[in-house]
């Protein structure tokens, strides 16, 4: 019987496809033979305790004029269906969050929901890089400018961002001394009604904001280096960023280690560690990217890789917590 594959995601429409994870997942799905099922957070909907959606059948094809076709769509019980793919974007909102619940009774219900929708709540992608912090550079998260302006004059040149962006949107480059820390705090903060996080400023961005892939913990043995580029001293690649791949350090390897087995512990299947040097800066759950640019440099499947990992079923969950 064919398997189904569902995909919660930002409408398909506006991919870039050379450069989109979620689309390498659903071509590696369409060649292993899942039937392929498109989400958008619209569709959702609990009958009950039943987990629903409004599902439109998908095929996919790698051509970057006309690169998928979507079907009429239809109401399905969505615990009937093998595999969903939680893949929409940050910033993680309300409305995301009501859509994990739904995902949820998905799960209960016998789908393999990746990643786990409880995980997705649990973990925020700046925040949760502090569990580990024999990982982690100097960090401060606070809605109190007095006690980031300390932090700045103590640590000198320092990296303030939100807590809900992606892709190097609201980073600031700040220091002790800048004129501008003031309306920056201002800015960040909503007058003090929210939360930053400042970093101690990591020099070796020059070489690189690395992406570590990992597979239910065990990382990808290259990663993406993200180079800034010019006078930006973001290395985002939706920044102008220049991907380059290199093999994983000894400390990389160490740090997805470190990482690892709490991810496996929570159902994180398919993570992007943020790393910087000799340091854990993100721990990135909700839509990791990066495997087009591994792929094509260094002739991986690491869609492959993850479904070979979705077939193997739900790891155990025996790992120690920190």
């Amino acid at each position: 019987m064919t398997s189904t594959l569902a995909v919660l995601m930002d409408p398909i429409e506006a991919i870039h496809i050379k450069k989109d994870s979620t689309f390498a997942m659903l071509l590696e799905a369409q060649r292993r033979g899942y039937r392929l099922l498109y989400l958008t957070q619209g569709s959702l909907a609990l009958r009950g305790a039943e987990p629903w959606a409004n599902a439109a059948p998908l095929e996919v094809r790698e051509d970057a004029r006309d690169w998928f076709t979507l079907g009429a769509r239809e109401w399905i019980d969505l615990r009937k269906v093998g595999v969903i793919l939680a893949r929409k974007d940050p910033p993680f909102d309300s409305q995301f969050l009501y859509d994990t619940l739904v995902l949820d009774r998905a799960q209960a219900g016998g789908a393999q929901v990746i990643n786990d929708p409880r995980a997705l709540r649990d973990a925020n992608e700046k925040l949760f890089a502090l569990h580990f912090p024999q990982c982690i550079a100097p960090t401060l998260v606070a809605r109190e400018a007095a006690a980031l302006k300390a932090f700045a004059r103590k640590h000198g040149r320092i990296v303030l961002k939100p807590l809900d962006g992606m892709g190097g949107r609201g980073i600031f480059l700040s220091s002790g001394d800048d004129a501008n820390l003031n309306v920056i705090l201002e800015t960040l903060t909503l007058e003090g009604r929210e939360f930053a996080m400042a970093q101690k400023f990591i020099s070796e961005i020059d070489a690189g904001d690395k992406r570590i892939l990992l597979i239910d913990g065990e990382p990808v043995p290259y990663a993406l280096a993200r180079m800034p580029q010019g006078d930006e001293f973001r290395g985002n690649l939706a920044r102008g960023g220049r991907g380059v791949g290199v093999p994983l350090s000894e400390r990389d390897k160490w740090i997805a280690g470190q990482v690892g087995p709490e991810l496996v512990a929570r159902g994180l299947r398919f993570v992007g560690l943020d790393v910087i040097g000799d340091w854990l800066t993100e721990v990135n759950v909700t839509s990791p990217t990066c495997i087009r640019e591994l792929d094509a440099q260094f002739g991986l499947n690491i869609a492959g890789q993850l479904f070979d990992a979705i077939k193997r079923g739900v790891p155990p969950r025996d790992a120690v917590r920190t």
